[in-house]
Order: C-alpha cells, then structure tokens, then sequence
C-alpha cells in the first residue's frame, strides 16, 4: 500500500512541474522557459533586462551586448558585488517583465514618463536623450512642423512602445492609426525608410546618428522633436534593490564613472 502511495504521489508531482513549465512565457531573443521563484538578486545575481538594438546604449559586439547601458549597469552590479546578468528582450516587454519579478530591472534608453510612473518606479537619470527625426537625404520633410501639419500625410516609422512611438501617435492623434508604423527595433523601422515603406523615422539621437552613418543616403533633421531623462526602471513592489542600485548609480555619477562611460561611445561618434 505505501509502495502504491509513492509511485501515485511521484507521478502528481511530475505532472505539477509539467504543469507549471507549460505556464513560462518564452521572451523573444532568450533560452529562458521556466518562471524564476525568487529574484535573481537574491542569490547575487543584477538581471537587467534590455533590447540590444539601441547604439550606443545596447547593442551586440558578436555574441556580446555592450553599450552605456551595458557598462553602467556592470559598474552598478561591481559596486553592490554582484554578478550582472544581461538579457535581450523586446522592448515593449521590458517593463511588464520587471513587474512580475522576472528581471530585476530594465535598461534600454528608457525615457522615464508619467504613463510609465503608473507601471514601474525609476532611478535618478543617468543620461539625457534627444528624440530625433531621420529622413532621406532628398526628402521635402525639413522639421517635425512638415509631418505635424494638418494636410500632411508623411508615414511615420517608430520602435513599438518607445517615447518616439508615444510621442507622435499622441500629436498625430486620430491620423495616427494610418500614419504611424510600429516596428520591434529600431533597425526595422530604419530599413523601412531605405525602402520606401516610410518617409521618417522617430528615433532617440545617439541611434539615429549610428543608424545614418551606417546606412547610405540618409540623414537627421536638425531640428530635435523632444528632450528627455533615462533612467533605470524597478518593480514597485522592489524598493529595497531599487535604493540599492540607486545608491550605486549616484556615486558613480558622482566620481565620473558614468560621464566617462556615456563619452566613451558617444565622443568617438
């Protein structure tokens, strides 16, 4: 009767992990496929998840993501003697991740605003961003005003969920829905334009000087659309590593650390 009891309590157990497995949501550009039980940080591990298609903030050198944002967050996780782990997702999962514990925390060019406050909490700013406009060299678009104005009927290329994305869906309003095309990275909506498929792309600057001068025959807009502040996003519920992290961030900017890492891939532009 025991021996019985054993094989039927070992199979319901089996079952439980299929089970549970069955319920990983697989991230896109990742191995993962089960559901973390606890946050990698408490076993000393910083998960920092990102969309490494971002130059020069996140971007992949072979097998390897490197960029500001790989290099800060690698300083924060020396500082906290942690081991940092970096995991490339999709943008517009980032935040939802962090939420739900997967990821301790997100850094992608990540601009903090008041829709994303709801969501997530952020860190202090670690460096400021310019939302620019990317056109071909022999386009009739010469500022944002060209692509804002009523009779305009310019399609408009954008990375999904981005500030670029929000921002000109909201000025576009109801024409939005024909006139804006999201794409999953910025290379995407940069192709599109080579294309044809767009007439603009609404990118953050630093991308937008990356992507122009390695794709012929387009250029920025010398007018910018909108400035604003990246930071770190946290979980709300995870106020004890979103202090730690912070700590550590505002002493690197403190000694420079920081400023020498944004100016060793943007100087060199």
């Amino acid at each position: 009767m025991k021996r019985i009891l054993a094989i039927v309590l070992a199979v319901a157990m089996i079952a439980s992990v299929a089970v549970l497995a069955g319920c990983g949501n697989k991230a896109s550009n990742t191995t993962e496929t089960t559901i973390a039980t606890e946050p990698a940080s408490a076993k000393g591990k910083l998960t920092m998840a990102t969309n490494a298609y971002f130059p020069p903030y996140e971007y992949y050198e072979g097998e390897k993501i490197v960029g500001i944002d790989a290099d800060v967050a690698k300083a924060i996780a020396d500082k906290l003697g942690m081991e940092l782990e970096i995991v490339d997702i999709e943008f517009d999962s980032i935040i939802a991740g962090v939420q739900t514990g997967k990821y301790d925390m997100g850094m992608a060019g990540m601009t903090v605003t008041e829709e994303r406050l709801k969501s997530v909490d952020f860190s202090t700013s670690y460096a400021k961003g310019i939302q620019s406009v990317i056109v071909t060299e022999n386009s009739p678009i010469k500022s944002i005003d060209d692509i804002l104005a009523k009779d305009a009927n310019y399609k408009v290329g954008v990375q999904l969920s981005t500030t670029g994305d929000i921002y000109i869906t909201d000025d576009l309003g109801d024409a939005a829905a024909e006139r804006v095309t999201e794409f999953q990275t910025g290379n995407d909506a940069v192709a599109a334009l080579s294309s044809g498929k767009v007439d603009a792309v609404i990118i953050d600057n630093e991308p937008a000087k990356s992507y122009v001068a390695a794709t012929a025959g387009l250029k920025i807009l010398d007018t910018e659309y909108v400035s604003e502040d990246y930071a770190i996003c946290f979980a709300k519920s995870n106020t004890e590593l979103k202090d730690k992290v912070n700590a550590a961030l505002e002493e690197l900017i403190k000694d420079g650390t920081v400023k020498s890492i944004v100016d060793k891939y943007i100087t060199a532009k």
